[in-house]
């Protein structure tokens, strides 16, 4: 038998996979988004078999109208997987978070949090938070572990910190059954172009002569595929420990000049490459150790796959061939 699951944000990059890998697992899933719809690019399983989805819009004071909890509460999700999120780093403020930010990333935890507790069962809680909220790591000694330091250096991360401290909170005083999940960086198919592999991808699909632009190949970071981080979501539903906090990522410390030279050995692309913000940065790297423990959790995609099929996803949209959404952000892990 499957968990009754509902996932926030399921309009998001990561909530449609992870909506995906539920259904196959034998889970019901009933999805929240800002407009109560999924993206047109989603799984075709989805749109055929998915019940009709909530609108929940976390930016808006109001909250979740009486109809919609309803319908929640007749489901009686045994799992909330709280993705939706402000997710890209620059949509959050460049010294301190936004209005905005605080309103999705840490009053939308709370109105999740505050449902759960109002259902007659309560459901456990899965919390996606990120890596963003260590504290930054030097090139010799990036591997951070859930007690490492923390110490967020920009909004997305003060954010995601804060909802986490909201989260423990709600496990301390009022018993609530929630785990965290500190997501390191994650791409694939479907993911917006504002980002490092989807950017490149499109660039390399579109043909033509003009230089591929990158931010530099001298960025390191800990870089999984979606799909694996959908799996450590489910395992942790499961598995882990109520209150627990577990990093999501490879462990891997990834060059991004190498995450390059694959896409275009890939694509059979020689075009020139141009470094608009050149210089070495090192990210976090997860010490996955307490998620592989309590779950049983390894990593399956190669990166050459992820790549592999993120190419495709581009060429097939850039053909015509694939009516897909804006590159909006939409609220969504």
């Amino acid at each position: 038998m499957g968990f009754r699951s509902l996932i926030t944000g399921i309009s998001g990059f990561v909530g449609g996979f992870l909506a995906e890998h539920l259904v196959q697992c034998g889970d019901r899933v009933l999805g929240t988004s800002p407009d109560g719809r999924l993206l047109p690019d989603s799984a075709e399983s989805l749109h055929q078999g998915m019940r009709p989805l909530i609108a929940w819009d976390f930016a808006q004071p109001e909250g979740l109208v009486e109809a919609a909890r309803a319908t929640i509460e007749d489901f009686a999700p045994e799992v909330i997987y709280h993705l939706a999120a402000l997710s890209v780093q620059d949509d959050c403020g460049e010294t301190g978070p936004t209005r905005l930010a605080m309103a999705i990333n840490v009053d939308g935890t709370r109105q999740v949090l505050e449902l759960a507790a109002s259902l007659p069962a309560r459901p456990r809680v899965l919390f996606v938070s990120t890596a963003k909220v260590y504290a930054p790591v030097d090139r010799q000694h990036p591997h951070v572990s859930e007690d490492s330091s923390l110490g967020p250096t920009r909004p997305y991360g003060m954010t995601k910190l804060e909802a986490e401290r909201v989260v423990l909170e709600a496990v301390e005083k009022t018993g609530c059954d929630a785990v965290i999940a500190r997501a390191f960086q994650h791409t694939g198919p479907r993911q917006v172009p504002r980002l490092m592999l989807p950017q490149w991808a499109r660039q390399v699909a579109a043909d033509g002569n003009d230089p591929i632009e990158v931010h530099t190949r001298d960025a390191w970071l800990d870089l999984c595929d979606v799909r694996d981080v959908a799996r450590a979501y489910r395992l942790l539903a499961e598995f882990g420990e109520p209150g627990g906090i577990y990093n999501v990522g490879t462990g891997q410390n990834r060059c991004s000049g190498d995450i390059l030279r694959q896409l275009l050995e890939i694509a059979a692309c020689d075009r020139p490459v141009v470094e608009t913000r050149p210089g070495r940065r090192q990210e976090p790297i997860a010490d996955p150790a307490r998620l592989v423990v309590s779950t049983g959790w390894q990593p399956i995609i190669p990166l050459r796959q992820t790549i592999a099929d993120t190419l495709a996803y581009w060429r097939e949209r850039l053909s015509g061939s694939s009516q897909v959404a804006n590159d909006s952000i939409t609220p969504g892990g």
